[in-house]
C-alpha cells in the first residue's frame, strides 16, 4: 500500500493567507497581525516599499547643500536640495562596502564623503570621485540607489518601488485641502519623535478612530466635536460649511475613504469637520495661536484631516498644519512624529508662541503613546481575541478593510528598490 503525505501548509504566504481569510469582518484584527514577525515582513514587502511616505516639508531644506536624514526599518534615506534647486532622495548606502555615508541627521554641505574610504558623492547622489580605483572604473554606475521623491503643497514624499503608484489622486486631494491652507509656503515650527513600544499598525489605527477621544484625550474633547458620534455633530458641520463658502474658501471633502491600489493610484482621501462652536483652532482654549494661512482670511470654525499613503495623516487648521508620520522599526515597536507648520514669514515669539501653539498636541501624542502601548502590552497577551468595533470606529473598519486587501491581492512586482530608479521620478524641483 503507497501512502501519501499532504505538503505541510507552513509556508509564509499559506500562514499569512489563512490569518486573512480567519478575519471576522466588523471585528479588529487578531494578536498575529501585531506580533507575528512574518506579517511585520509582508507589511514592509506590501505597504511601506510600495505606498508614498510623507518624511517632511520642503522648509527642512530651504537652501542649496541642505540635507536632512529619515528612516524606515533599516533604511536610512537622505533628503538633498542641489545646487540647481532640485530635491533628491537616495539610500545612505556608499557603493563600495556598504558603510554610511552621512553620519549627521541634517546640516548643509557640498559633497558627501564616505568615512570608509572616502568616495565622494553630490548632492544628488551621484559619484564624484573613488580614490585610486582601476583604469576603466565607471563612476556612473556607482552612484547611490535613488528613491522617488515628490513635492506635494510643499510635503516631500518618497517611494521605494521601482514603480510607485500614481500619485495623481494625492496630488489632486492635497492641492484641493492642504493647498487651500497655504501648506506650500509654509514652514516646520517644531517638530516631536515619541518611540512607541508597538507594532505600527496599532499606532495608526489608534490615530484613525475617535471613539476613544472622550474618555482618553478630555483636552482634545473640549473644542473638537469629532469626539461626538456623526448624527450629533451633523449641525455643526452644516454651519462650518455654510462659514467656510461665506469666507470664498473652496476646500474638498472626498470622505474618510480607503480606496485599493488595485488600481495602481496611491490611497488619498480627506474630511471636514466641525470644531465646537466658538471655537477658532486647535488650542488650549479654542483661540487662534498663529497667523492666518492660506486663502483663510478668518477662521470658518472647523478643521481638514486628509491622509495619504497608509502610514501619514495630515491635519489643517486656519493658522496652522499638524503632521503625523508613523514609521515601523520592528514588529514590536514602531516611531511616531508630530510636526507643526505655521506660515513661512512666522516669527516665533513675535506672530506665535511655541508652547501654545505646540500645546494640544503634545498633550494628545503624550496620551495616545500611553494608550497604545497599554494595547500593545493587553495584545501581547496569547490569549487575546479582538472583540467587535463600536460605530464610532467605522474608519478604523476601513483601514482594517484596505489593510488586508492590500496584503492579500498584490502580486509582489516592484516592491524592493532594486536599482536607479527612472530620471523623471527621482528628483522634484520647488
Amino acid at each position: 500500500m503507497t501512502t501519501t503525505h499532504a505538503m505541510p501548509p507552513n509556508s509564509r504566504t499559506d500562514k499569512i493567507d489563512r490569518l486573512i481569510q480567519a478575519h471576522v469582518p466588523g471585528s479588529g484584527l487578531a494578536r498575529d497581525f501585531y506580533m507575528d514577525p512574518s506579517v511585520f515582513e509582508r507589511d514592509m514587502e506590501r505597504i511601506f516599499r510600495r505606498h508614498w511616505h510623507c518624511v517632511g516639508h520642503v522648509s527642512q531644506i530651504p537652501k542649496p547643500g541642505d540635507f536632512f536624514t529619515i528612516d524606515f526599518e533599516q533604511e536610512q534615506i537622505v533628503i538633498t536640495r542641489s545646487n540647481e534647486g532640485e530635491v533628491h532622495a537616495f539610500l545612505n548606502v556608499c557603493r563600495h562596502r556598504g558603510a554610511r555615508v552621512c553620519t549627521t541627521k541634517s546640516g548643509n554641505t557640498r559633497y558627501f564623503v564616505c568615512p570608509y574610504h572616502a568616495w565622494t558623492y553630490r548632492l544628488d547622489g551621484s559619484l564624484k570621485a573613488a580614490r585610486h580605483m582601476p583604469p576603466g572604473f565607471d563612476s556612473k554606475a556607482h552612484g547611490m540607489r535613488q528613491i522617488h521623491v515628490r513635492v506635494a503643497e510643499g510635503l516631500l514624499f518618497i517611494c521605494f518601488a521601482d514603480r510607485p503608484l500614481d500619485f495623481k489622486t494625492a496630488d489632486d486631494v492635497l492641492r484641493a485641502t492642504s493647498g487651500r491652507y497655504g501648506w506650500a509656503s509654509a514652514k516646520v515650527a517644531y517638530r516631536q519623535t515619541y518611540q512607541l513600544a508597538a507594532n505600527w499598525k496599532l499606532a495608526v489605527e489608534n490615530y484613525v478612530e475617535c471613539y476613544h477621544c472622550a474618555p482618553a484625550h478630555p483636552e482634545y474633547a473640549k473644542t473638537h466635536a469629532l469626539e461626538q458620534p456623526l448624527d450629533r455633530i451633523t449641525q455643526l458641520n452644516t454651519r462650518m460649511e455654510e462659514r467656510t463658502r461665506a469666507l470664498g474658501v473652496q476646500v474638498l471633502n472626498t470622505g474618510n475613504q480607503w480606496p485599493s491600489s488595485a488600481t495602481g493610484q496611491e490611497v488619498a482621501y480627506s474630511i471636514r469637520y466641525a470644531l465646537y462652536e466658538g471655537v477658532a483652532t486647535g488650542s488650549e482654549d479654542g483661540s487662534l495661536i498663529a497667523p492666518l494661512m492660506g486663502d483663510f482670511k478668518e477662521s470658518d470654525g472647523g478643521a481638514t484631516s486628509l491622509g495619504v499613503g497608509g502610514s501619514c495623516f495630515f491635519l489643517c487648521y486656519a493658522d496652522h498644519g499638524v503632521i503625523y508620520r508613523f514609521v515601523p522599526r520592528n514588529f514590536q515597536s514602531s516611531e511616531m512624529e508630530v510636526l507643526w507648520l505655521v506660515c513661512g514669514d512666522a516669527v516665533e515669539g513675535v506672530d506665535y508662541e511655541l508652547e501654545k501653539l505646540t500645546w494640544l498636541w503634545k498633550v494628545t501624542s503624550d496620551e495616545d503613546k500611553k494608550i497604545i502601548e497599554y494595547t500593545a502590552a493587553g495584545v501581547r497577551s496569547h490569549y487575546f481575541k479582538p472583540g467587535p468595533c463600536a460605530p464610532m470606529e467605522h474608519n478604523e473598519l476601513r483601514l482594517i478593510r484596505w489593510y488586508l486587501d492590500e496584503l492579500q491581492h498584490f502580486d509582489g512586482a516592484d516592491d524592493s528598490p532594486r536599482g536607479v530608479v527612472r530620471e523623471t521620478h527621482q528628483k522634484q524641483a520647488v
